[in-house]
C-alpha cells in the first residue's frame, strides 16, 4: 500500500486489507507521525519502507519477507520503536496505584490529555480548562504532570508543540 501520510481513508483500507488475514501489508509511506506509526504496529503491517527510499530492490526484499512473516523496517522507524518500547517499559515501571483511575496509553496521548492540551493551545488556563471540561483543577494538573513524564516535556509549550507536531492538534 502506497500512501504519503496515514490519514482516515487510508487507515480504514490498510485495516481491511490486514483484517482480511491472507494478505501480508507492506506500507510505502512519505511520512509516519508517532500515533501513526503506533496505528501501523497495531494493524499488523510486516514491513515498512519510506517512499523516497523505495527503489524496486528494496521492495522486493520488503515483499519477500513479508511473505515469511518476517518484518522489515528503516533504521529510524526502528529506533523510533525502541524509544518507545523504552519509554513503555519506564511508564509501567513507574506506574503506581491510586491513579485516576482511567487508562492512559504509555505511548502518545490519551483522549482526555489531547482534550486538556487542545485548550492549553487555545490559550485557557487551568481553572479556565477544568471548568470547560468539566475537571477539578487539580484532576487538569494531573493529568498534565502525567503527561509530560511520561514523554519527557518540558513544560506546557513543549507539550503542545509535541501534540502539533505528531498530529493530536
Amino acid at each position: 500500500m502506497l500512501v504519503d501520510r496515514l490519514d482516515d481513508v487510508a487507515g480504514a483500507e490498510l485495516r481491511r486489507l490486514v483484517r482480511c488475514g491472507e494478505q501480508r501489508v507492506v506500507l510505502i509511506a512519505s511520512e509516519l507521525r508517532e500515533p501513526e506509526l503506533m496505528a501501523v504496529v497495531e494493524y499488523g503491517v510486516q514491513a515498512i519502507l519510506w517512499r523516497h527510499q523505495a527503489t524496486p530492490q528494496k521492495l522486493l526484499h520488503a515483499v519477500h519477507s513479508a511473505a515469511r512473516g518476517e518484518g522489515e523496517l528503516p533504521p529510524d522507524l526502528i529506533n523510533r520503536l525502541m524509544t518507545q518500547l523504552g519509554q513503555l517499559r519506564r511508564s509501567a515501571l513507574d506506574s503506581s496505584p491510586g491513579g485516576s483511575g482511567t487508562l492512559v496509553p504509555t505511548l502518545g496521548m490519551a483522549p482526555r490529555e489531547v482534550d486538556v492540551v487542545r485548550l492549553i493551545a487555545e490559550g485557557l488556563d487551568t481553572k479556565q480548562i477544568s471548568e470547560k471540561l468539566a475537571y477539578s483543577e487539580r484532576t487538569v494538573k494531573n493529568v498534565l504532570h502525567a503527561l509530560m513524564t511520561r514523554l519527557q516535556l518540558q513544560n506546557r509549550a513543549h507539550a503542545v508543540a509535541y501534540a502539533l507536531r505528531e498530529g493530536y492538534i
